[in-house]
């Protein structure tokens, strides 16, 4: 909402717009805000009005252009201001109203482009009455002391008349000093002086008015060639490149006049002290060649105006849209697009989402569109479809990302990780459900029960740790990375989760439209429901405290919610089929009744003979249904509470605490059980399905492999942040770093370190956001806990040693906001409120309410007070050696902080997650008003732009995306394309041999590496994958045959055996001779009982006449030679192995197969 008042203006004394305004349709898109067509309700003149968001740093922008429309307005050249009008609106933010001239005409960069694409340029004449009259506006403005700073084509706007009007002036600035000059570097990049951009670095340097003579310049050139220079770079290259390099021209200027080139030179004289003035350029011979001729002139661009609007209005309502991304229907990977712009990246995505298809790959990455209803993609039949399949032979699907990073695992033994991003509401969670669903599909676990124990495992953390804000009715509010474990076999044999950062402010205090945490709700109603809600001393008739808000006021909006009573029965079950007790069971419904009750409990102050502040309880029914239910005395209970213990030199000193006092232990009290009631149930869910069989866990050859999913809270920016929305925005930071590292940086410095040459892709690195949040000792987090130190430190105190230490471009100080501050974070914009840091960060719980609940009869409780914390701010695991302290050591100035524990949550993240190849999703939020088939393009794109998705698709398509060393090229690939017995040397040419013999192309081998793209991976893969199936094939096939031949050598031994029992005759053990074909039974054997079919483990049982060769014991590769096997018992074996493998080479010839006796050598995968 916007301050009340400004230096000069109020702005609660403009009047409402409603009266005289209505709002027709939108029109486009301002520096600060959204522009509109209007209609007067009083004379029915139409109007534009741009409406300014509600941010507080652009207060003095709002003024300046105010101030300056106001002042000088008057011109012809400068768009008309109607006035300035102020509508409150508390759900959306208060707004300001700025109307305007209408100019129907658009602005001349439309009409330059609009002319280029159809083939056509503008004549120099019209281009030289446009910058006349643009001059002209602009020596209105520097003889009135004011400088533009933000000249474009896009701020030069046309009227249907053929006026021209210099619009936007939010940045523009009044010169008042002396040598009137100004030091602030602003405007838009491509047009920026170079003198402007000096500002940023040199704090000395300055600029006049005569910067806006080479912004003008660049619109000369833009007027030509349709696009400013460098408009192929990104804006913050090209701050780099103006300075540094010559003076632009026109792309072609041999195709200009000379007059119109010699005029854009003088305009972009570097120096600026030889820069020639507004003034100086009317004189021009390129302006002053229309004297006379302004009439024809504005006649001719009337015309060209009329025609394209005509073309406009036609391109917008036609079915053949001139854009390369409508002619591409079906382009499901946003990286083979002809043209990769913002708008093209956009239109793409909402012509699949209008369609339904919310899966989008840019290469090897997916974007997923929040549908906001329910979507029928996730059946049987579709997890089926992308198991082991191509990525290209089906849709994208979040299955699809899923299967891949399994086939990965697998196939090169490695830890994955999946990183799910986007902001809150956008769906991520959802996106990690399915994902769960689908890896234990493909891990096929052995125990169904496992694996229906881990597809609950989220829907339970979930209960605890989400809740519902204004933006998301299902918002995590703390970070989760789940690991599920694997064989090198791929078979599923467990998890666990690591869980960052709970809000457990949220139990004690929720926004405005925000509710605490789904299982207060589910509890409720689900014990109402049972009769049991008396049994834990919950009313049914108030509501208690903590879960009071505008929504909620009586117990009947709880308890008569069906989807609440659900939710409970589906936690409940959670619960039991994981593995907990129902002594536990009840231990946690407990706490949390607990937590509910003392909420509840009220204080009052009294006098007393020394002292006015001391605090009384006022419903000690309300303590004593506390006490009760944490198994502890009421009257200790209601001592800890109202008063506290201090020692000093030996003696103890019992104080009573204020009303206020009283009021912040109940509440930390309530908010450590909370929080660390979660810690234990995820430390239990992790013993509940940790694999069983050591195994699997290290203990034998097969070391375990882990599939991570991260999904962590979206970034947040609401109408008031707090400690909580930076500290989730800053972990936001960190993984969007992590995004670059692994997308751009890592990538690019590969190609130079291995002399690949590949296009530079230039991104936004936010690796200054993260040294101003993270560094030491002077970034945010590490001034928060020095401040935190000081007991006498107030929150005033914090923000002002954040402005005196903080110098960074990315933080500032809005004026009047006594405790604001704003961070430009990735994203965006956001303004914190710094009230209650010090005391969230401090979190302290005090030592007497330690010493009471380790006294209380629940051994649950006595476990939650009695273990350390870890240096995440989470409890340890119940294995933990315990070294019980007095809690009162740990209330000195050394105590852990939450920033402190949100550090090293940052660290623990990100070891597991660089621990893995990561695969990414990101997750896009269409609307605002979680509305189904709702797709709001500036949403959207803003979304697209920070998370940097047109440069992942540029680098997507350009680069490569993988880089592996020859030795592990080779190693992995070579049986593509050489034998198994043969070893080829570790060099480029063996590369290149097997990528020829997989007839792939665009690869580029480095000096160590080959560089490969997504798809060349995923094919290479895909031949392994099918070879490996049909090695496993004829595996079955002869271990078949060899235990169907064991057995009948055992039956031919009984039967002699027998014989010679029976004629007397002892038995030497020696063979007889070798059965005919025509003596041998037509019918079929079984096998033995209790035998294991085909298994080759045992020495023991495996015929003479095979012989095993160790020839990879690394790979567990074994071959075995056949010899002298008759050719009547080999023939059915022969005939289905080439069935099998379809490849003669693998097979022997018909005289081969005529002969007694033959070889078989074959590779076997033990």
């Amino acid at each position: 909402m916007f301050p009340q008042s400004g230096k000069s203006i109020v702005f609660d004394s403009f009047p409402d717009p409603s009266d005289t305004w209505e709002i027709i349709e939108t029109i486009g898109k301002g520096t600060y805000g959204k522009v509109y067509k209007v209609l007067n309700k009083v004379n029915g003149s139409k109007a534009a009005v741009k409406i300014l968001d509600p941010i507080h740093d652009i207060d003095e922008e709002i003024e300046a252009e105010y101030n300056i429309l106001k002042a000088l307005s008057d011109h012809p050249n400068v768009v008309k201001f109607y006035g300035m009008y102020y509508k409150k609106d508390l759900k959306n933010g208060d707004q300001l109203w700025l109307v305007l001239e209408l100019c129907n005409g658009g602005s001349v960069t439309d009409l330059a482009k609009g002319m280029l694409k159809r083939g056509d340029r503008m004549d120099e004449p019209i281009i030289a009455y446009i910058l006349h009259e643009a001059l002209m506006g602009l020596r209105h403005l520097h003889e009135n002391k004011t400088i533009h700073r933000d000249v474009k084509g896009n701020n030069i706007l046309l009227t249907t008349q053929g006026g021209i009007k210099l619009v936007d002036f939010g940045v523009s600035a009044q010169l008042t000093n002396t040598r009137l000059r100004r030091n602030t570097s602003v405007g838009t990049p491509f047009w920026m002086a170079p003198e402007v951009i000096a500002c940023e670095q040199q704090l000395d340097s300055t600029y006049d008015a005569r910067c806006d003579v080479w912004s003008l310049g660049i619109t000369a050139i833009e007027l030509g060639d349709g696009d400013p220079p460098l408009a192929d770079l990104h804006p913050m290259r090209a701050l780099f490149k103006i300075p540094r390099n010559p003076p632009p021209t026109l792309h072609q200027p041999e195709i200009w006049s000379d007059q119109f080139n010699d005029f854009i030179c003088k305009c972009l004289i570097k120096d600026f002290e030889l820069r020639p003035n507004v003034q100086d350029l009317l004189q021009h011979a390129f302006i002053k060649q229309i004297a006379g001729r302004e009439k024809t002139l504005q006649k001719q661009l009337m015309e060209l105006i009329d025609l394209n609007q005509h073309e406009r209005i036609h391109t917008k309502k036609g079915s053949n849209m001139k854009s390369h991304s409508q002619a591409l229907d079906d382009v499901d990977d946003l990286a083979i697009l002809e043209v990769l712009d913002e708008n093209t990246i956009t239109e793409q995505l909402q012509k699949r989402y209008t369609k339904d298809h919310i899966y989008t790959y840019v290469g090897d990455i997916l974007i997923a569109v929040n549908p906001f209803h329910k979507m029928d993609l996730y059946t049987q039949q579709y997890s089926k479809m992308y198991i082991g399949a191509k990525r290209t032979a089906n849709p994208p699907h979040i299955f699809a990302v899923a299967d891949i990073a399994y086939q990965a695992m697998v196939s090169y033994n490695a830890d994955q990780c999946i990183v799910i991003s986007g902001e809150s509401g956008a769906g991520k969670t959802e996106s990690a459900h399915l994902l769960v669903q689908q890896l234990t599909v493909l891990g096929k676990a052995n125990n169904r029960t496992l694996q229906e124990k881990i597809l609950l495992v989220n829907s339970l953390v979930e209960a605890f740790g989400n809740a519902c804000t204004v933006i998301n009715d299902n918002s995590s509010r703390f970070g989760k990375y789940l690991e599920m474990k694997f064989t090198c076999g791929g078979t599923v044999v467990g998890a666990q989760i690591s869980e960052y950062l709970l809000e457990k402010s949220r139990v004690v205090h929720q926004a405005v439209g925000e509710r605490n945490f789904h299982i207060f709700y589910y509890i409720y109603a689900g014990l109402a429901e049972r009769k049991k809600l008396a049994h834990y001393k919950l009313s049914d008739s108030k509501t208690p405290k903590y879960l009071q808000n505008e929504h909620i006021k009586l117990v009947p909006d709880i308890v008569g919610s069906a989807f609440y009573k659900e939710q409970f029965e589906a936690v409940e079950q959670c619960f039991k089929v994981i593995g907990f007790t129902l002594e536990e069971l009840g231990s946690v419904y407990s706490i949390l009744a607990a937590i509910l009750n003392a909420g509840d409990i009220e204080f009052t102050s009294v006098a007393s003979e020394h002292q006015t502040d001391k605090s009384n309880i006022i419903n000690m029914a309300v303590l004593e249904s506390a006490a009760s239910l944490l198994c502890i005395r009421p009257d200790e209970l209601q001592e800890a509470l109202t008063s506290h213990c201090v020692v000093t030199r030996g003696e103890t000193i019992v104080r009573s605490n204020t009303v206020e006092k009283a009021t912040e232990v109940r509440d930390a009290m309530g908010k450590a059980l909370y929080g660390r009631l979660f810690s234990w149930i995820v430390n239990r869910i992790n013993s509940l399905l940790r694999p069983d069989n050591p195994y699997y866990l290290g203990g034998g050859s097969f070391s375990d492999l882990n599939i991570g999913i991260l999904d962590i809270f979206g970034f947040e920016n609401f109408k008031r942040n707090s400690f909580e929305q930076l500290c989730i925005n800053i972990a936001n930071e960190q993984i969007q770093f992590y995004f670059n590292q692994h997308i751009f940086a890592w990538e690019q410095d590969e190609y130079l370190n291995e002399d690949v040459d590949a296009r530079v892709i230039e991104y936004e690195d936010n690796r200054p956001l993260l040294d101003l949040f993270l560094q030491k000792p002077m970034g945010m987090l590490a001034l928060l806990d020095e401040e935190s130190r000081f007991p006498q430190a107030t929150d005033q105190t914090l923000v002002e040693k954040f402005e005196d230490n903080l110098k960074s471009k990315n933080f500032w100080r809005p004026k009047r906001v006594d405790l604001g501050f704003g961070i430009h974070h990735y994203a965006g914009k956001v303004i914190y409120n710094a009230a209650g840091f010090l005391a969230k960060n401090r979190d302290t719980l005090p030592a007497d309410i330690v010493l009471l609940l380790r006294s209380s009869e629940n051994d649950l409780i006595r476990k939650l007070v009695t273990h350390p914390l870890t240096k995440t701010g989470t409890t340890v695991p119940d294995n933990y050696t315990l070294y019980t302290h007095h809690p009162r050591e740990t209330t000195n100035m050394r105590t852990q902080t939450v920033a402190s524990y949100f550090r090293y949550s940052l660290m623990d993240l990100l070891s597991k997650m660089v621990a893995g190849q990561p695969h990414f999703v990101r997750c896009i939020k269409p609307n605002n008003d979680r509305q189904a088939h709702k797709f709001d393009r500036e949403k959207v794109l803003i979304q697209l732009r920070y998370t940097g998705i047109l440069e992942t698709a540029k680098i997507r398509r350009q680069g490569y995306s993988h880089r592996i060393l020859f030795t592990n090229f080779i190693k992995r690939y070579f049986i593509l394309a050489f034998r198994a017995n043969e070893e080829p040397a570790v060099n480029p040419e063996t590369c290149a041999a097997i990528l020829e013999k997989a007839r792939l192309e665009n690869w580029v081998l480095g000096k160590t590496k080959v560089f490969l793209k997504y798809y060349h991976v995923e094919h290479l893969n895909l031949m392994i994958r099918r070879n490996t199936d049909r090695i496993i094939l004829v595996q079955a096939y002869v271990r078949g045959w060899m235990g169907v031949r064991r057995y009948r050598k055992i039956l031919e031994k009984r039967e002699q055996s027998a014989v010679v029992l029976q004629s007397g005759v002892p038995f030497t053990g020696t063979k007889g001779p070798s059965p005919t074909p025509e003596k041998q039974p037509h019918t079929i054997i079984p096998p033995p009982p209790n035998s294991t079919l085909g298994t080759m483990q045992s020495d023991k049982y495996r015929s003479p006449d095979c012989q095993t060769e160790k020839i990879d014991s690394s790979l567990q590769r074994t071959r075995l030679h056949c010899s002298r096997v008759p050719w009547w018992r080999f023939t059915p074996l022969h005939s289905m192995l080439c069935i099998a493998l379809g490849d003669v080479r693998l097979g022997c010839s018909c005289s081969a197969m005529e002969t007694h006796s033959m070889k078989l050598s074959m590779l076997f995968l033990s």
